[in-house]
């Protein structure tokens, strides 16, 4: 048997049953640091939601931190793929304005988190996690600054006499008024006192649009 060969051999494709058992322990992960927050979550728990052997989770994860991170960039890059498909199918349509940039950074992210599956639910929160924490900007910096960028560039060129820090300081209550629509529905409710008033993407991406032109008025002013 020849070296090469025996590399070969050494070098296997993960079987069907370690894939699927690293993906039962990611999606048992994801729920559970949604659930706890980094600090909070154990990794024995993770271990039981995921039903294997909790040596298991630390073989393939490689560490909390290492899980945690893996977790993120999981759905990251569709997420990316989707809110750039979005924004390329506005501008075929025409030109841009605020509302149709905002509305294709945020409807990709809300109706993954709205659909049929409750791990986007869960993701949506990790998102929020991570956007919030600055021992977490490392991550926030390869996985999502890049898209960010991009939709900052298409804001700029509608208002190329603004400077990119006033864009940026706007996308930024932005996007934190997106990380906030998941959790609002009920407090809507409550101080609407009326049973079932809900959040709606139209109302985010119009409320958003309007305070982001509202900033970008005031520097240009």
């Amino acid at each position: 048997m020849t070296k090469k060969t025996t590399e070969k051999q050494r070098v296997r494709a993960p079987s069907k049953r370690s894939l699927e058992s690293r993906s039962r322990i990611l999606d048992a992960a994801e729920r559970v640091f949604a659930r706890d927050g980094f600090e909070g979550a154990k990794v024995r728990e993770i271990a039981a939601l995921a039903e294997v052997p909790l040596g298991l989770v630390n073989h393939h994860g490689g560490g909390k931190e290492a899980l945690f991170r893996e977790v993120v960039e999981r759905r990251a890059e569709e997420l990316t793929r989707l809110r750039l498909e979005a924004l390329e199918r506005a501008k075929a349509q025409g030109a841009l304005d605020l509302t149709a940039i905002l509305g294709c950074f945020f409807r990709p992210y809300l109706e993954k988190a709205a659909g049929s599956d409750p791990q986007w639910l869960a993701y949506a929160r990790l998102v929020a996690t991570v956007s919030a924490d600055h021992d977490w900007a490392d991550v926030s910096t390869d996985l999502f600054d890049p898209t960010a960028q991009h939709f900052l560039d298409e804001i700029c060129t509608l208002h190329p006499g603004v400077g990119r820090a006033v864009v940026a300081e706007a996308f930024v209550y932005s996007v934190a008024a997106l990380l906030a629509f998941l959790t609002s529905e009920w407090r809507i409710a409550a101080l609407a006192a009326q049973e079932g008033a809900t959040a709606s993407i139209e109302g985010l991406v119009a409320f958003c649009a309007a305070g982001c032109a509202a900033r970008i008025a005031q520097a240009e002013g």
